[in-house]
């Protein structure tokens, strides 16, 4: 092969990999997220038996997602679950809400039943509430999405005891050998 046609083969293969980049940054992407739920990793750390898992699957055309959440061994009655915008070990804002337990939760909101328990549902762009402080305004499930591609999500379980979350666990990608439900 002469210089020329390596040189092309380079600058095409570097020319997809920065469009598939992008398009997993732009929307396009990981469909599988998921997560284990403990009191590790509450902000502060708490010391409970409960525990859980949460999983997402986007749909293709990423206009939305299903979830199953499920927990079990809470140590105060459940009040609601949400997911939130925030790093790792950073407490962030409601983006949406799992289930809850409140007065006057958003539309279409499951309750969250006694542990052992499993609830299931769908979120679209009518479903998330924010955090606008944070920079996704109500609605924009996009960002919310890109958020979760970049690790940058937590799903929370909220109890009686613990008001300020009781399990927690960041929302990652799913690889296709990955369970964690």
């Amino acid at each position: 092969m002469n210089a020329r046609v390596k040189l092309a083969v380079a600058v095409a293969v570097t020319g997809a990999m920065a469009v598939a980049g992008t398009a997993a940054i732009a929307g396009g992407g990981a469909r599988d997220f998921g997560t284990m739920l403990t009191g590790y990793e509450e902000v502060p750390t708490v010391s409970t038996t409960g525990v859980g898992a949460f999983r997402a699957d986007v749909s293709r055309s990423d206009n939305g997602f299903s979830y199953r959440l499920r927990y079990t061994g809470l140590e105060g009655n459940v009040t609601q679950a949400h997911i939130h915008f925030g790093g790792k070990a950073d407490t962030g804002g409601v983006s949406v809400f799992l289930c809850s337990n409140l007065p006057s939760p958003p539309a279409g909101t499951p309750a969250c039943p006694p542990p052992p328990a499993t609830v299931t549902g769908s979120i679209d762009a009518a479903d998330v509430i924010g955090p606008a402080g944070q920079g996704i305004a109500a609605g924009e499930l996009n960002e919310l999405l890109r958020a979760m591609r970049a690790g940058a999500t937590y799903a929370n379980v909220h109890s009686s005891l613990w008001p300020g979350g009781e399990i927690r666990g960041q929302v990652r990608t799913l690889d296709d050998d990955d369970d964690d439900d």
